[in-house]
């Protein structure tokens, strides 16, 4: 347990550390400091899911979340390396929306591997069917909210279903359980923060005249806090 509280710590400062440069301009220097910030919550998800084996070894929502967490740091740097090599942007956008995406269907597998059991059908298709509304909501308020997704609205109509299907079972799961479990709890603040950091970021992609420093700071204060609540659910499984 200390080890994971150690790396919450040295995520912290690896943050701080990043965005010391990304406020500054956008550099391979300041890729590798976020993917190294990224690896800390991959590294806090496996040290947590293995402090919490103890006599029942380990759990299965451990394993797809740690997956679903690699992919996180790999849309990571994706994105970064679309403002580094803006020729490429994107093919980096589009692989960032991917790596992003199949994370999210990890950790609806892993919750589903972990909590279901018999009569618990409504908590799954119910979130899985709102989370579906949303992505098509998202996709058509495009004008009103003053957003261009361009060639990318099928890619954000799809991510909008995955990134809601992740926060609103997790959701679901944590208030039929009537909030008592620890695990469910921070993964699902984790889910919250991490669908709030995704509605800034849409509008630093896709709006006019949002990429200021105070948008590019609350997206990495809530997104990386995100991560790792989210690995550190894992610690009480």
């Amino acid at each position: 347990m200390l080890l994971c509280h150690l790396l919450l710590v040295c995520g912290a400062l690896s943050l701080a550390w990043y965005l010391a440069e990304k406020l500054r301009r956008y550099s391979v220097r300041g890729v590798l400091r976020k993917g190294l910030c990224s690896a800390l919550f991959v590294a806090l998800a496996i040290c947590a899911w293995s402090a919490s084996a103890g006599e029942r070894g380990l759990q299965p929502l451990g394993g797809f979340v740690c997956l679903g967490l690699v992919f996180g740091l790999l849309g990571d740097v994706w994105l970064d390396l679309k403002y580094v090599f803006p020729g490429a942007d994107e093919p980096f956008t589009f692989a960032g929306f991917a790596s992003f995406g199949i994370g999210h269907i990890l950790f609806c597998l892993g919750l589903v591997r972990q909590y279901a059991h018999a009569g618990m059908g409504a908590i799954f298709w119910l979130p899985l069917l709102l989370a579906l509304l949303t992505g098509v909501v998202i996709a058509a308020m495009e004008k009103p909210m003053k957003l261009r997704y361009g060639k990318f609205k099928p890619v954000v109509a799809g991510y909008g279903f995955l990134l809601f299907s992740t926060v609103l079972l997790s959701g679901a799961l944590a208030v039929n359980e009537g909030f008592r479990c620890v695990s469910l709890n921070l993964f699902f603040a984790g889910a919250v923060l991490f669908t709030v950091s995704d509605l800034i970021l849409s509008g630093t992609y896709f709006g006019e005249g949002r990429e200021r420093p105070v948008d590019l700071l609350l997206n990495y204060l809530s997104y990386y806090p995100a991560q790792f609540l989210i690995a550190y659910s894992l610690l009480y499984l």
